[in-house]
Order: structure tokens, then sequence, then C-alpha cells
């Protein structure tokens, strides 16, 4: 059977209702680059940015093997006993070669995947820098108006260019291990800049001694990293996403990260930035995908590209030539 195609006050009725099904498919509506579709994304969003901004965003990242998917269903969990409603966005990475992903997270979160109160969405990296999707942002607002109070975005690995997930969230949460010999090989400085929360996960059993002396080395590591917020020393903690142990206390942490930046006026300063850079972000991918789809530049990049593979045409020549016919314009008029 076909399924109803909805309008642009269906998508904001269905959310604002917090219809899982529609959530779904307004998701998948921001995520698609289809030109009409797009054009209706931006009506819904829109539409439900009345009712956005309420929600804890929190951004997790952590080394390969950390054990973020067992940590976010427990996390997850212990939220909604709470009483909260917990969005998160498990974001897969893609293949360079096939350009698939694996979009596993919702099998390795199966209890939180299914529970009324929760809602986990793997989206592909599509190569964005960062291993945030480049619609997460929308899908985070589209979460809060459907009236999840904490969302968590869950990016691919730690690295310099994984840091971009802050520009998106309240707060970053940095899962580390223990027992990897040099407990700093799994982690880079810039990570450690922006981290506003370090835990130690898998913090049981005949680990938890090790777990408390990665604890010790990792806050030595941050003395001497300059500090991202002069109101915010970032604490260390143990964890174990399997057992629960240390979740309570983590939880207070990223509270009282929240209340410190409410309480210096940086809380409301920090999502005013963060929208302006989002805006910045999509006028640069819009100028991108109207500069590869430009008449021009698509007839001459063939040969441009095939010069400065065979070393004959300097790249900076061919940029520039590029940029130049784009600027003109396929009709002659002057963009510039």
């Amino acid at each position: 059977m076909k399924r109803r195609r909805l309008t642009v006050p269906d998508y904001v009725r269905g959310i604002l209702a917090g219809e899982r099904a529609v959530l779904a498919r307004a998701i998948t509506l921001v995520e698609s680059s289809h030109p009409a579709h797009r054009a209706m994304a931006d009506e819904v969003l829109a539409g439900i940015m009345p009712h956005t901004g309420g929600a804890h965003r929190i951004g997790i990242s952590g080394v390969p093997g950390v054990g973020k998917s067992t940590f976010l269903e427990r996390f997850g969990l212990d939220l909604i006993e709470r009483g909260h409603k917990v969005a998160v966005l498990a974001v897969d990475p893609t293949s360079s070669v096939t350009g698939g992903s694996i979009l596993g997270d919702k099998t390795r979160m199966v209890k939180l995947s299914t529970h009324r109160q929760a809602y986990v969405r793997p989206s592909p990296t599509g190569g964005t820098l960062g291993g945030v999707h480049r619609k997460s942002r929308e899908t985070m607002l589209l979460c809060e108006a459907a009236g999840f109070d904490v969302v968590c975005v869950e990016t691919v690995g730690v690295g310099q260019s994984e840091t971009t997930v802050a520009d998106m969230v309240d707060v970053f949460l940095v899962l580390m291990l223990s027992g990897a010999g040099d407990e700093l090989q799994g982690i880079k400085k810039g990570i450690l800049e922006v981290a506003d929360v370090l835990a130690v996960n898998k913090a049981d059993g005949d680990n938890a001694r090790k777990a408390q002396a990665a604890r010790r080395e990792y806050q030595g590591a941050l003395r001497v990293v300059r500090r991202k917020d002069d109101w915010w020393t970032p604490p260390v903690l143990t964890c174990s996403g399997l057992t629960g142990e240390g979740l309570d206390e983590l939880w207070e942490a990223l509270q009282a990260h929240r209340e410190a930046a409410i309480e210096a006026g940086a809380f409301e300063g920090r999502r005013e930035e963060q929208q302006r850079r989002w805006m910045w972000d999509l006028v640069e991918e819009g100028l991108l995908r109207a500069f590869r789809d430009d008449a021009a530049v698509a007839r001459a990049l063939p040969a441009l590209e095939a010069g400065v593979k065979a070393g004959r045409v300097p790249a900076g020549a061919a940029a520039t030539e590029l940029l130049a016919l784009f600027l003109t314009g396929s009709n002659g008029e002057d963009r510039a």
C-alpha cells in the first residue's frame, strides 16, 4: 500500500505530536539532497523552530573499542528512568570506496531503540568532516520539537576532525579506555582542548583499578592543555556502560556543566555562535553545489583535471580558471 504524501502542515503537526513515523519521514526529508525535498524540509524546519532549543544536547565521542553503543544504551535507559525522553543520533562511517555505511547502532542498542521514550536514528556520515552527518543539526531540531529533552550525538572515532561535533552541542563528552599501553596514544591534543567531560569507560571487574590509574593520567594531561572556557574545568571520571557504575556521577557532571554555562552567561552565547556558524556552513555547502552544477565549470573541468593530474597545469591556475568561469556564469554575466 502506497504511503500518503505528507504536506508541510502534516509534518509539523505530526512532529509536534510526537508521532515517531512522521519524525522518521521528516528526518529522511532533511537528509535528502533533492531540491524539492530540500525546499520542503526548510519549510518544515521553519514550522517547528519555535518548539526547539529545550533539549540538553550532548556530543559523545571516543577511541575505537571504547564501547560507545553499550554505554549509550545503558546511559539512555538510566535517563529514561529519571523521566527523560532520549534521542540518539548515531553517526555511522561511510566507506570511501563504496559510499555505503554499516548503520549498525540500532542492532547494538536493541533495548533503547525499542523503548517508547527513546528514539535512535543511525545516519551515514556521507564523508563529512568530523564524522557528523551534514544534516545532524536539523535532525537534532526535529527530535527536540518531537519532545525529546536529551539529544545525544554519537560521533565516529576520535581525532582532530571529530572535534567539529562541539559546534552543535552544549557539552562534549569523550569516552576513553584504560589498559591500552600508553594511555595517551589513542587521543590527540585537539580532542582534549574541546572536551568538556572525560570518562574512562569499562571501569568494571579487573579493569576497575586500571581505569582509576588512567583517570589520573588524563587528569595530568588536561593540566597542560589550554582550557576551552575559563568558567569550567573538565572533570575526568570513571564509568561502566556494562554495569552502570559511575553513570549517576557522569550525569551530574553534564548537568553541572550546563548550570555553570548558564551562570557564566555563556550558554545562550554558545548556541547563538553555533547558529551563525551553521548558517555559513550551509552557505559554503550551497556554493560548492552550485559550483559543481555550473554548466561552464562542467565543460572545462575534465580537461583541467586531466592537465593537473598530468602535471601540465598548476593546481592553482586550474582553480583560478574554474572560479573565473563560475563567477562569469554560463550566460556570460558577471556574478562577482
